[in-house]
Parts: structure tokens; sequence; C-alpha cells
């Protein structure tokens, strides 16, 4: 049987197959905007004529289908999600629109938040029009002060639907305190609409404190919803009609898949669906190779995603920048910049810079013939040799690098007073310097020695610039994974079953000279993560997953008393007791320092813990890397690649991957090429490829 990964990039769908008799296989294909699911469709039948098989007889062997979607991310940057309403507790219906004076800032780089001119409020999700207040209120305990005015609301609900709402978000204050308005208003929208309209309610969606966040997460749901429901249903059925039977399951962001029914009523889960997937693929690499410190860099077509894994796990934010809007939802921490394959170089000021903008998937870099006219990282790597003009996606996709040096001399060169070759090299230095100023932001930025982690360089362009931007940080190892071509892929068909439940209850514990864990009842704690935990056993029964299957792990959200911010703090598994509890405060004030820096914590200022949550896996059967055979470097030629890095041309040896079996060496420089991605090893450097056919690179003198 066949287990079968698919992520969706900005410019190319990449595609994993894994069984025991073909071993591993990856494809990529364009991306196809519009219409995503005909790309899959694309890539998927490569694999099948591979095989010599048609794409029906391919799909009825497929026992699993996992899938890491950008459709909710297109949807919410194009804005073309659903026409949403907002029902919110009367006079709180601008909360979206103040944003607590944070959306003026929100996603501006360090470098941009003292450019006025580029300070700018996000394009409402919900236009005031659509915003309706309705009588009611709930206090901080539960207590219903005001009972919901059932007959307002039923003027406001009919007034929308006359205005064409096709999906209606429900937010009132304290609601996951008492949901009770929330399923009332709920109960009125069927009864008026009908059960077709979409419908998210924050006590479901967002059961934590924070009224702007809870209402802009449960806003965004419902706007995504209809669109990532319609995809994924045209999607599988289509998978369907062709004949495969097996499970089909949806990348959340999280670290985990769902079912598309699941993903499709939690579509704001999904906007870090193809990046956390990456990160969750090394995870299960990590665990393999024995990395505990891991720095993941995934460079495709448009953007560098970087993300953590901390002692074996996935660095998790419970607050997530979006579109302009903070989300309160857990999901993987992914720090993105726009740097890609595709970033456009510009001249400004007699200066080369490098992105933001990206050419995408259509038109594309100038040298993909597809209408593109501006030039772009992979155009310079291109000029520059890294890329061979005649092997791109093993030779199914030719480049032209005429155009690509006609776009650098005119766009680059010729305002520089450069050459041609050198304009390209300035292009390929500053992304690559971009890249390695923003590691180092997540490294030693957050208090971390980078030489305490292991690169992993993947994506369609990492490993092309990873000698680069890994040499520039300094790091020991970069690791080139054999799936470093579609490793968010990888993630979707690695990934088990997850599912998180999560609710905010305030608890203060000690303050000046009392004991640490004074005032808190150990029992009422146990008694909140139960309750968690039996909502997400519940959930995974759903997706065939009974409870005797399931790993549970507990986290709770603490500070000290007053502070605004948090940090997700694991709880020891099992029933808490007294000695876990005050094992669990030790925990917090550890991670605190290393935070913030030795000596930071004060305990005598009080602990507060806010948000109690309860991640659930259930385990799936599927496939892992096989170990290789040695085999003896073989198809070695050579051709003259600018190394920037000795700031010249240089005879680099070029090495079919496939030619490389377990222990083969070869030292830079040196360019291995792959259908769907080329690895280049700088001047000074040697990779070597280890028992599972993943290439280590390492600087020669500590090899």
């Amino acid at each position: 049987m066949d287990y079968v990964g698919v992520d969706i990039g900005g410019t190319f769908t990449d595609i994993v197959v894994m069984d025991d008799k073909h071993g591993l296989v990856t494809t990529k294909a364009p991306t196809t905007p519009g219409e995503l699911e005909r790309g899959v469709f694309d890539g998927l039948a490569l694999i099948a004529g591979e095989r010599g098989i048609s794409l029906e007889q391919f799909l009825a062997g497929v026992e699993s289908f996992g899938h890491g979607t950008t459709q909710a991310t297109n949807a919410l940057i194009e804005r073309t999600g659903a026409t949403t309403a907002l029902l919110t507790t009367a006079g709180f219906g601008d909360t979206l629109f103040i944003q607590r004076l944070m959306g003026f800032t929100t996603g501006l780089a360090n470098d941009e938040l003292g450019w006025y001119s580029r300070r700018r409020q996000p394009e409402p999700i919900v236009p005031r029009r659509l915003v309706r207040e309705i009588g009611e209120r709930v206090d901080q305990a539960g207590q219903v002060l005001v009972p919901l005015d059932e007959d307002g609301a039923r003027r406001e609900i009919e007034a929308l639907l006359e205005a064409g709402v096709e999906a209606f978000a429900v937010s009132l204050l304290w609601s996951f305190k008492n949901p009770g308005h929330e399923q009332r208003l709920r109960e009125l929208i069927s009864q008026l609409g009908g059960d077709g309209l979409f419908v998210s309610l924050s006590s479901e969606v967002s059961p934590v404190i924070g009224e702007y966040e809870r209402t802009a997460t449960t806003v965004l749901n419902s706007y995504l919803g209809p669109v990532v429901a319609a995809y994924l249903d045209r999607l599988e059925q289509g998978l369907r009609e062709r004949g495969f039977g097996g499970q089909f399951s949806v990348m959340n962001s999280i670290g985990g898949v769902m079912s598309a029914g699941d993903a499709a009523a939690h579509a704001v889960l999904l906007l870090a669906s193809g990046p956390s997937g990456g990160v969750i693929g090394s995870r299960y690499l990590a665990e393999m190779l024995g990395h505990g410190n891991v720095i993941t860099t995934d460079m495709g077509g448009t953007s560098f995603d970087v993300g953590l894994i901390l002692d074996g796990r996935p660095s998790i934010s419970s607050h997530t920048q979006v579109g302009g809007y903070h989300l309160s939802a857990a999901m993987v921490d992914i720090t993105a910049i726009g740097s890609g394959g595709g970033s456009i170089a510009t001249v400004e000021d007699g200066m080369v810079r490098v992105g933001p903008e990206s050419a995408g998937a259509m038109p594309g870099p100038v040298c993909y013939q597809r209408g593109g006219t501006r030039a772009t990282v992979t155009d310079a790597d291109l000029v520059l040799g890294v890329i061979d003009p005649d092997t791109f996606l093993g030779g199914r996709m030719k480049l032209d690098k005429a155009a690509a040096e006609a776009a650098i001399a005119e766009q680059i060169a010729a305002p520089l007073g450069e050459d041609v070759v050198k304009a390209a090299a300035g292009i390929r230095r500053i992304v690559d310097s971009q890249m390695a100023d923003t590691l180092r932001q997540l490294t030693i930025g957050r208090g971390h020695d980078p030489r305490d982690f292991v690169l992993y360089a993947y994506g369609g362009a990492g490993p092309m610039h990873c000698a680069g931007f890994g040499s520039d940080l300094g790091a020991a190892k970069i690791v080139v994974p054999a799936v470093s071509m579609v490793q968010s892929a990888y993630g979707a068909l690695a990934s088990d079953i997850h599912h998180s439940a999560e609710r905010s209850h305030l608890v203060r514990a000690g303050g000046g000279p009392q004991p640490l864990t004074a005032g808190i009842e150990v029992d009422e704690i146990e008694e909140r993560f139960q309750a968690l935990e039996a909502e997400c056993l519940e959930r995974l029964r759903g997706n065939g997953i009974e409870p005797g299957q399931a790993e549970l792990r507990r986290s709770v959200d603490m500070r000290y008393r007053r502070q605004t911010h948090e940090l997700i703090v694991p709880v020891d598994a099992g029933p808490l007791e007294q000695a876990a509890l005050e094992a669990l405060f030790e925990r917090f004030e550890g991670m605190y320092e290393d935070t913030y820096g030795k000596g930071a914590a004060f305990r005598e200022a009080g602990i507060e813990m806010t948000t109690f949550r309860v991640d659930a896996v259930g385990r799936r059967r599927k496939p892992s890397l096989q170990a290789t055979a040695p085999v003896a470097a073989e198809g070695r030629g050579s051709r003259r690649v600018y190394d920037t890095a000795v700031d010249g041309y240089a005879d680099a040896a070029v090495v079919q991957w496939g030619g490389l079996g377990a222990g083969a060496e070869l030292p830079g420089p040196a360019v291995v090429e792959h259908p769907t991605t080329t690895v280049f090893v700088g001047s000074g450097q040697v990779a070597a490829v280890d028992r599972h056919g993943n290439l280590v690179i390492e600087e020669r003198s500590t090899a």
C-alpha cells in the first residue's frame, strides 16, 4: 500500500509517496492558482506514469493521503473568503476594528516600526455594516447579568441574511465561561437561514481570555470555513472518483492532521498548514537521527519559513499574527520573511533590495518563460551556474538562462554599473544574509546558541542556499533531508492525528513570603485537565482513534502576576499531585530565565495560570525512511559555479543524488542534483551521505 503526502506551495505542488516496495518517490508539479486541486492531480499522474500505470490504478492502492494546504492562507491574503457577519455583545461592536491599537504595526519588521508611512490598519474581514450588537451580558464568573434579547437577535439575523451573508461569527463577552447565549444564537441562525450556513462560536473555536483575539480568531474561522470546505470537498471527491478509497486527512497548524470535516469546521487552524508540515517532518527525522535541538529552514518560491525544535519538541506559540490580525490559536511557531526563489530583486537608492515581493507561481521568475519580466533569486542562481537550465525538474522544465541574464543586466547591473555576474552574486549574497539575520534573531535573540543546534535545510530553494546562510550563521552542521525537496509534504504524510482543547481560567498562586504554590487547589486543576482530555478523546474517536491508542499532553500558560505575556509550560504526564505541581512551577521559572535571562525570575510577585490546554495525539500507521546501502558516487561531472564565499568562479563537481550511497563524501565546491532540487556545497565544506540518504554538510575543518 502507498502513503501519499501533498503540500501546495506558492510556486510548486510537492508530492511524496512512500511504501515498502517502491521506497521513496518525490515529484513536483506547478501550482495552479484558482484551481489548486488540478496541480495535485498533475503531480499524482506523474508518479503513476513513472510506474507505468494509470492514475486510477495508482490511487486505488493508496491507503493514506495527507494534505498540507495553502487554501486558507490564500483566501486571507487575497481576501476571497465568505461574506461574514459578526454578532457580538451590545456596546462592543468596534472590538475587531480597535484591535487594542495593535493593528497598525502587525506584521511589520523591527526596522519598519518607525516608518509611520507604512503603518496601516488591515483591510476589515467584516465590514462595520455587517457587525451587529446583540442585547445580552455575562460576567467574568459566567453569571447572566442581562438575558439574551432573542427578538432583537432575530431582527438582526434576518437583516444580515437579506444583505447576502454566507457565514456568521458569534463572539460574546465571557462566553467561554458560559456559552449558553452563543449556542442559542446558533439555533436562531439555523432556524432563520437553514442548516447550510457556516457558523462559528467563540466558545468553541477559541474559548480563551482576550476579547479582541478571541473575536478575530472566530471571525477568521467563519470567513475561511466555506472556502476551505468547498476546496477540500472538490479535492476529496476528485480523489474518490479516481479510485482512492483510503483515509484523507489535512495538516493543521498545531503539528498533526485532522479529517476533512474537522479541518473545514476549524479552518483557522489551517493558516500555517504547509509550513508546520515541514517542522513536523523535521521532528520525525530528528527523532530518527538523535538530534534534540534543530533549526528548521524552508526556502520555497515565495518565502523563507523558520521554526525551532527544542529538546525534541517543536516550539509552539499560543498567539499568532496573520493577515494583520492577532489570533488566539496555538500553532507551530513559524517566522516567515519574503525571501524565496521567486523573490524579486530591485535597485533602490543605489542599493540592491531582494523581496519581499515575489513573482509567485505565475508568472514566476524570468527564466521560467511564463511571462515573468522581473529579476528574481532563481534567475541569479541560474546565471551563477548553481542551477543547470537543462535538468530543472528532471529536465521537464527548460530554463532560459539568456533571458535571466538580460533581466539582471537591465534591472540590476546597469543601475549599479556592475557586470551581470557581480549583480547576480549580489542578489544571492543579500538573500543569504537576510535569511541568516532571521536565524540569528530566532536563536541568539531568544537566548539560544546556534552552535547547540543542527540546521535542517529544505524546500525547493533551501538546499541551494543553505551553504551560504548556514555558514553565515555559524551552524556546525547542516542536514539536507532525503525528502528535503518535499519536506512539508513528508510532514503531512508522517503526521499523526492531533487535536487540542483549551480553556481560560485565571488561577493565582504564591506572592510575597508565601510558598510558590500557595492558593492552588490541586484537585480543581486536575478536574480542568480531565474535562479537556475528555473533549480531545471524543474528537479522536471520531477519527477512528480509541482512548487507549491516544497520547495526551498537558500544558498551561503561566506568567508572573499582573504581566501580560505568558509562557506555555508542559505539565508532567499522569494525575496532577502536589509534587507534580511544585515541579511545574519550578519548570516555569527555569523557562522564564531561559527566555528573559538569569535572575529575571521574581517569585515574590506570585504566579498566574491563565489557560489550560491538552493536546491529544493518535498514532497512525505509516512507513519510515529506510536505510540506504553504500554506493560509490557515480555520474561525476563538473561545471563552473560562482561561489560567493570566495567571490569567484570555481570548478564544482556535479553529482546526481541518486548516485550517492551511504558513506559517500563530496568536498566542496560541489553540486548535488536531484530531479526536484539542487544542493550546493560551498568551498571549505564537505557533504556526506548518512545511512538514511540525508546529506550532511559540515565545515571541512570540523567534519
